[in-house]
């Protein structure tokens, strides 16, 4: 029997990007700090993990200031959310293939 993995997203079987997607799609956005704090991560490692997401077209970037000091919002976009989905949809389908 073949497994049907084509809902399977290569950009979300890393650990971290996963993450930042769960907590994207949890909330309605999240800031730098607090996804390195939650997530306990350096910031090079959360930086290049949200450079990907973006660059995939998985979350916008919103730049501004609070209180005069520099804040970084991320937000899920439609696409984000889509490919999160179907991406833990062929996760469940590959554990429950598992225990047929």
């Amino acid at each position: 029997m073949s497994l049907d993995l084509s809902l399977y997203d290569k950009v979300l079987e890393n650990r971290v990007r996963l993450q930042i997607m769960s907590v994207l799609v949890a909330n309605e956005h999240y800031d730098f700090n607090a996804l390195k704090e939650l997530l306990q991560i350096t910031d090079g490692n959360l930086a290049s993990n949200l450079k990907s997401l973006e660059k995939e077209g998985y979350l916008i970037v919103e730049k501004s200031f609070v209180d005069r000091k520099p804040n970084t919002k991320y937000i899920r976009t439609d696409k984000g959310q889509k490919a999160f989905e179907n991406h833990l949809t062929a996760l469940e389908n590959l554990i429950k293939q598992q225990y047929k």
